[in-house]
């Protein structure tokens, strides 16, 4: 199979109504791509399996958590009979963590470091006054990761396991994914001010 970021973007549109979580699907593409670009790897593979990650979440929630049904794995199953490749499969496996798939690759790594993060970025974006990426500090997004009250949804543990996996200290991996999604912030509904 080859790859096609058309092709993937319109299996997840297919898939995903809600503009929220499509914009959360972009923004871990971003991080993706920028990921495989530092490590020389395949741009397109990692920025695909980011584009494709969840999109199969709205159809198939997994309130239960279960390893093998619903989210992610029926979207897996459904991207197997499409011919996806098994490394990002995998990753997308690997990157619920009660799956029990091992993150034993770099892309699927990657995937888990920016998941979670991807979201409290933009969260962090979305309560400054220009509502941007663009002034937003390191500094500003681990204090806004000690108030538990604030983006509640996001898990704090699998922000900072993310980093320990990717064997990068938070605070490097925190600016570098903020660097990720700037190019993309408009994408992402950042950027203008309300």
């Amino acid at each position: 199979m080859t790859l096609s970021r058309a092709d993937a973007l319109a299996l997840m549109h297919e898939y995903t109504a809600s503009d929220a979580l499509r914009k959360h699907m972009y923004a871990v593409e971003a991080a993706m791509r920028a990921s495989a670009r530092r490590a020389g790897e395949d741009e397109e593979l990692w920025g695909i399996t980011g584009l494709l990650h969840d999109f199969d979440y709205e159809r198939f929630p997994n309130d239960a958590r279960s390893a093998t049904a619903e989210h992610p794995s029926e979207g897996v199953r459904i991207l197997e009979a499409r011919g996806y490749p098994e490394p990002l499969r995998r990753a997308i496996l690997g990157h619920a963590s009660y799956t029990g798939v091992p993150r034993d690759t770099p892309m699927a790594r990657a995937l888990y470091g920016v998941d979670e993060l991807c979201g409290f970025l933009v969260a962090c974006a979305l309560v400054r006054p220009s509502r941007s990426l663009a002034d937003l500090e390191v500094s500003s997004v681990k204090k806004k990761l000690k108030d538990k009250a604030f983006a509640r949804g996001v898990n704090r543990d699998e922000v900072r396991q993310g980093a320990e996996e990717l064997g990068v200290p938070l605070e490097e991996h925190i600016q570098f994914v903020i660097e990720a999604l700037r190019p993309v912030e408009r994408e992402l509904g950042l950027g203008q001010p309300s």
